[in-house]
């Protein structure tokens, strides 16, 4: 199996195909998304975290690449029984960190391994997801993701690039974080850890942004709000998100991917959970 993932929208995935197909022996190829927020490798890093591990062994080409066309290396990276193709920008090492960690044993330190891409002149600066990374996906898949040191288009290397997320400082009462992403219902994602919200479902938290301080349901669900009315949840992801039922979180709180955010919850309030 090939998945594919970009922010290149239609018709460049088709090429992409068109490549692999060429190239592959018949491969089961399957798109992740092609709307991923463009020129954004922070964003892709986190969605391709959020959404590989779901796959079952794959070669996953993975291009989110405003670097195209300069020296930026191409990379393969192995983890696990997985593999990823696609610029050295750090938008393949989260996922990969994700997928090793799915695929260790028990009690195993997840590992992963990276590759230098050998690529000739490739036809195009501006299409290196055609000429350069689709041609290396398919080489991984035609060799085997165990074999993939084998290739002779792969130099293994110890310096890459890697998207960092910070962690929320989480203390009793109060965290301080950042927004990560928004996806395309306005839910804005921080980086607070879901747990943040425990023992405070059907209680209200003060939301604090650059665009003021509000204080707003934890809920379970998005209908436990009234429509339109804002919220705070925990998402699929596991972390807290700033949401409104059936409108935009990031308009009703002002938030954007880096923006601060601050929650609280009422000194008495928090003094009266169970310990």
């Amino acid at each position: 199996m090939i998945t594919l993932a970009s922010d290149f929208g239609s018709p460049y995935p088709a090429a992409m195909k068109g490549v692999l197909l060429s190239r592959a022996d018949d491969p089961r190829l399957v798109d992740v998304a092609h709307d991923l927020p463009r020129g954004d490798p922070r964003s892709a890093a986190f969605w391709l975290r959020f959404v590989l591990p779901e796959f079952p062994p794959a070669v996953h080409l993975a291009v989110v690449d405003p670097g195209v066309g300069t020296d930026r290396a191409a990379v393969a990276v192995r983890a696990g029984d997985h593999a990823l193709v696609g610029p050295d920008n750090g938008s393949l090492v989260p996922p990969a960190r994700a997928l090793a960690e799915a695929s260790a044993d028990a009690g195993a330190d997840p590992e992963i391994e990276v590759f230098a891409v050998r690529t000739d002149d490739p036809r195009s600066s501006t299409f290196h997801g055609r000429d350069v990374f689709a041609p290396a996906a398919a080489a991984v898949h035609e060799a085997g993701v165990e074999r993939m040191d084998a290739l002779d288009s792969l130099d293994p290397v110890d310096e890459y690039e890697s998207v960092l997320f910070s962690d929320a400082r989480v203390e009793t009462g109060r965290a301080v974080g950042e927004v990560l992403v928004v996806d395309d219902f306005g839910n804005a994602v921080t980086n607070v850890p879901g747990s943040f919200l425990d023992g405070h479902r059907g209680g209200s938290v003060t939301v604090r942004t650059s665009g003021g301080e509000a204080s707003v349901p934890v809920v379970e669900t998005f209908a436990d709000a009234p429509a339109g009315d804002p919220l705070v949840t925990v998402g699929s992801h596991g972390y807290v998100e700033c949401d409104v039922n059936r409108g935009r979180g990031d308009e009703a709180f002002d938030l954007a991917p880096g923006r601060s955010v601050v929650l609280s919850f009422d000194e008495e309030e928090t003094q009266l959970l169970p310990t």
